[in-house]
């Protein structure tokens, strides 16, 4: 069902008769990287492991609410510190990974599982990114036609039709081909597992900043702490 967007809390927008892009796959995914902190084990997680997951359930909650009351701004805002929580919390699990391993505070096994949960946060965390930053974000996105423009060279952007979910809308003279959350934890599994963007070219200096940093996590994660693990078992 097509809606009648219009702007929220900021300057005065173009409204545009389409379909909003989706935040509940967003919400799912950084609600499921808060909760690894209960899988890890104990002697890995710095602090209490509801901490994280209570902070980032109540920012989304908020986040959410203030979307809902056309609260641009701070939509944004507290997306923005959800995903630093976020954030800080991987990089704290992988110090304390990284801390636990020279001193065998756990079975390798558990060591072994341990990298490969903070392995696929890392993905995921890093998507969420993405797609929160990408274009201005969904807020922005939301209120173009077709996306023309942005920290990612997407296939579609390039190729009109190359997709089968590309279609045109009759009632729309362009494309309506945008990416969306699924579009990012792509690119963000092909960083993490190829250390590189592969089909999805990378023009902003941000991107390939975060994309840098999503690498060095990964390596750490994997061929450093799970190759570790795996030799002495």
């Amino acid at each position: 069902m097509k809606v009648i967007l219009s702007a929220m809390t900021g300057p005065t927008k173009t409204t545009i008769s389409r379909q909003p892009e989706p935040r509940w796959p967003a919400a799912i995914a950084v609600i499921a990287a808060a909760s690894v902190h209960y899988v890890l084990p104990r002697s890995l997680v710095p602090g209490p492991p509801w901490i994280v997951l209570g902070l980032v359930t109540l920012l989304v909650v908020l986040a959410i609410f203030a979307r809902r009351r056309r609260k641009r701004i701070w939509n944004e805002r507290l997306s923005y510190l959800t995903l630093g929580v976020l954030t800080l919390a991987l990089i704290g699990d992988l110090g304390g990974l990284l801390w636990a391993l020279p001193r065998h505070l756990e079975p390798p096994k558990e060591m072994l599982g341990s990298a490969a949960l903070l392995w696929v946060t890392n993905v995921v965390v890093f998507a969420c990114w993405y797609w929160r930053l990408d274009a201005g974000g969904p807020n922005e996105r939301d209120f173009r036609e077709t996306h023309v423009r942005g920290a990612f060279l997407f296939p579609q952007m390039l190729l009109p039709g190359a997709d089968a979910s590309v279609f045109r809308d009759e009632s729309l003279p362009k494309l309506t081909w945008r990416p969306g959350f699924l579009d990012y934890l792509f690119l963000a599994f092909n960083t993490s597992t190829a250390f590189s963007p592969t089909d999805v070219p990378v023009l902003s200096r941000w991107a390939k900043g975060m994309m840098m940093v999503q690498s060095c996590i990964s390596l750490t994660s994997v061929v450093v702490v799970a190759a570790r693990a795996v030799n002495v078992l």
